[in-house]
């Protein structure tokens, strides 16, 4: 082979190898973030997602829970304590530009008319850095965070879709932040899409917080299952809600409870029972007999719930029907007689007057002409 053309076959392999290094230069896992174990069975489409997901379980993070976002998750109830860490320990090496902040919660009575912190990252003089407010009172969701000019850039989502978020059941909540969109989810549905400014990166000289009141600091009383952030804005877009199926037939479980009993074999009983069906693309929690759920045992009794807010007064009630003609009187039962028309009643007889005096008599006159 001439010298060209083995000048020419070394540039393509030398090209060759940078691009394939290159190539796994890109697919590394980024520093910033760490790996982050989660089901598949968490995302509508399992090929579609990145083969290695990164990102952060601020719940093992402020809630002390351990192990990986496994089907079997606890819920928390919040409101005890104060849920507020260094910056630095929750994120080491700071927070990406893009990511995406999936959470999967409940209100309480008492709280769905609070405004509260879902999220907040402060910096050492007290500057909201980047914040996530939920508004009971205006049923809205506010997402903040700081400017390239160190401006406090807000905006504010109030949709019809984020009523569902303040009736006091479960649901999940996904936010997905781009360079300069901000793309709101309900329960896996997207609700609204803002178009914003770029903003400046997060210091991690500060802190970090969640579900705490705005008002007055103090934590806010609610119930928590998962709050994520992915290191990747489309993985909020991608989650599905099977969690909230698995909520309504009861195959979640508290923090203070005892797992509920395997399935057993009673199966003639478990096939008369009705199962509602899965959502797409979600696996049935119990066990599966020719490809239907079947319901398991009934779990314990759960604590009464608290009283529930008074109902509108209702409106007036239609004019009832005529009633039917009564019975004839008893004609034995004669009535006193009344008195006759125009009749006049006899008075009391009067006093007797007094005499009078009789005159003199008087003489004769005698009239001369």
């Amino acid at each position: 082979m001439s010298n060209p053309g083995r000048w020419t076959a070394f540039l393509w392999i030398v090209n060759l190898v940078c691009c394939t290094f290159g190539m796994a230069v890109n697919e590394r896992t980024d520093e910033t973030c760490p790996s982050l174990h989660v089901e598949d069975r968490r995302f509508s489409d399992s090929l579609d997602r990145p083969l290695a997901i990164t990102g952060f379980d601020l719940t093992e993070k402020f809630l002390l829970r351990k192990g990986t976002v496994a089907e079997d998750r606890a819920s928390f109830r919040l409101g005890s304590i104060p849920l507020i860490k260094p910056t630095e320990s929750v994120f080491p090496n700071g927070l990406p530009s893009e990511y995406s902040f999936v959470t999967l919660y409940r209100l309480r009575r008492t709280t769905k008319k609070d405004r509260w912190f879902l999220w907040q990252i402060f910096d050492q003089t007290g500057g909201t850095q980047v914040s996530l407010v939920v508004d009971g009172a205006k049923r809205a969701v506010e997402f903040s965070f700081q400017g390239l000019q160190k401006n406090a850039l807000h905006y504010t989502f109030k949709g019809r879709d984020l009523h569902a978020l303040f009736d006091r059941q479960w649901h999940k909540l996904g936010v997905a932040v781009q360079s300069t969109v901000v793309s709101l989810y309900v329960d896996c549905k997207l609700a609204e899409r803002r178009q914003t400014e770029d903003k400046a990166d997060i210091k991690r000289s500060g802190r970090t917080l969640v579900t705490t009141r705005v008002e007055d600091g103090r934590p806010v009383d609610i119930e928590v299952q998962q709050i994520l952030i992915y290191c990747d804005p489309y993985m909020a877009e991608m989650e599905n809600c099977c969690e909230l199926q698995e909520a309504k037939w009861g195959a979640n479980k508290t923090s203070d409870e005892t797992p509920a009993p395997p399935v057993t074999g009673r199966l003639p009983l478990m096939l008369s029972l009705p199962a509602p069906p899965p959502l797409d693309g979600c696996p049935c929690p119990a066990e599966k007999i020719e490809g239907k759920c079947l319901k398991g045992d009934q779990g314990p009794a759960g604590e009464r719930g608290e009283k529930g807010d008074a109902g509108t007064p209702g409106q007036p009630g239609k004019e009832g029907k005529r009633g039917k003609r009564g019975k004839n009187g008893d004609p034995t039962n004669s009535g006193s007689s009344g008195v006759s028309a125009g009749a006049t009643v006899k008075g009391d007889k009067g006093e007797k007057g007094d005499a009078i005096l009789r005159g003199e008599k008087g003489g004769a006159v005698c009239i001369t002409s």
